[in-house]
């Protein structure tokens, strides 16, 4: 996958001006596809490069989020630095940033401002509350949308205070309905040659994913409450442990995949009682039948149980840990980690493309460059700047210039 042989994004230059994740993780979308996606940093660099472990100084985060880029540094707070951007906008077809509404604005960087240079230019705009509204000039974080949207709520046991999962998992979901947008909007102005705003929220794009739970309080009154592992009103749908102290998931929700469950656990005549014989009683009564699925899961080994559950065609998988995946033929069949040469790191392994496209698939092509890395040819190539003014201006510390891509510390 290390070729780049242009992908169905070909063609499109994507100017991100985003940050920490929400911002990345869009434009990485866009540049997995074949979109030129140049990314602006400040001189110190995206705060990505101060999370999660380093190696020698360089993000590991860095080396995945940032692939496929090119990668310049500007002062965005200086006039000089922001007409580098706005110049940039102008040859550009899709800008995503997520600063906090009016940011922007207050920079003379507005979309008014930059579709009066270029009418067809498509503007991400990523926040935590919105661009309208009465939070809108909240600060906010995927974890803080999180919690105003009602999924954190449902996250963890019943009995513990709400919990997170160990991911950015709401900047990335609003990252790809983001792009999603973006895409529409492209698509919109392929008809119209008009661009427009992409307004996508940290909190709504949470709040999108309780779906089932919304029409359930306006007609029942319910408030749904943390399950544990368990996805209620769903049954078997639940974590089990293993004899060997290991975990495995198994749904089992329909009427035929559960019959072939009672069969394989030695107790058919579960699928014929009327406590167990529809989706509806088994949920009544979910409580006995994970005790009797979890009695059963006990007295095997996690092989065991996924190797039967595998054979009946029973929905089942063992809680992976990354150490598992590693180790998995399936991800490496599907291309799902990627290793990558890197200056600093020798080879990195970094999460493969997703999804699969069978005739326009997308591709890694470099792990992400250090800051400033693609300065001098960004603004060479695309501004037909000469070397001589961008010197000045490196003099000027508008912008930051890494002259060379051997190991640097980002």
């Amino acid at each position: 996958m290390a070729a780049r042989s242009g992908g169905p994004l070909d063609g499109v230059r994507v100017l991100e001006l985003g940050s920490s994740v929400a911002g990345p993780f869009c434009g990485r979308l866009f540049a997995d596809f074949g979109a030129e996606v140049i990314k602006v940093e400040l001189a110190e660099g995206d705060p990505v490069r101060s999370m999660g472990k380093r190696v020698e100084g360089k993000s590991l985060y860095a080396a995945s989020i940032f692939r496929n880029k090119k990668l310049i540094s500007v002062d965005l707070k200086s006039e000089k630095g922001r007409d580098v951007v706005r110049r940039l906008a102008a040859e550009s077809d899709v800008l995503v940033e997520n600063f906090r509404p009016g940011t922007l604005e207050r920079m003379g960087l507005g979309y008014d401002t930059l579709s009066s240079a270029n009418p067809g230019l498509v503007m991400i705009r990523i926040s935590g509350f919105g661009q309208t509204g009465p939070y809108s000039q909240r600060a906010g974080y995927g974890v803080i949308g999180e919690s105003l949207s009602g999924l954190r709520h449902l996250t963890g046991d019943p009995d513990r205070p709400p919990s997170r999962i160990a991911a950015s998992v709401t900047d990335e979901v609003t990252a790809i309905y983001a792009a999603l947008g973006g895409m529409m909007a492209l698509w919109a102005r392929s008809r119209t040659g008009k661009g427009q705003v992409v307004d996508a929220t940290l909190f709504e794009s949470a709040f999108s994913l309780i779906e089932p739970h919304v029409p359930i309080y306006d007609k029942l009154g319910i408030v749904a409450n943390r399950a544990g592992s368990r996805l209620p009103d769903t049954a078997p749908n639940n974590t089990y442990r293993t004899a060997d102290r290991k975990y495995v998931h198994i749904t089992a929700m329909g009427d035929a995949v559960f019959a072939r469950l009672a069969e394989v656990m030695g107790r058919p005549e579960l699928a014929q009682d009327e406590k167990y014989a529809t989706q509806v009683a088994r949920s009544a009564n979910e409580e006995v039948l994970d005790q009797l699925i979890g009695a059963w899961v006990a007295s095997k080994t996690l092989d065991e149980v996924v190797s039967i559950l595998n054979e009946a065609g029973i929905p089942s998988a063992p809680i992976y840990t990354v150490e598992d995946i590693f180790k998995d033929e399936h991800f490496r069949a599907r291309d799902m980690l990627v290793r990558m040469p890197d200056d600093v790191f020798g080879t990195v392994a970094l999460p493969g493309v997703v999804p699969k496209l069978s005739a326009t698939p997308g591709a890694i092509a470099h792990a992400g460059h250090v800051c400033g890395e693609d300065t001098a040819d960004v603004l060479s190539d695309i501004l037909k700047l000469s070397q001589a003014e961008i010197d000045q201006l490196e003099r000027d510390r508008v912008i930051k210039v890494a002259r060379t891509k051997q190991a640097v510390k980002a």
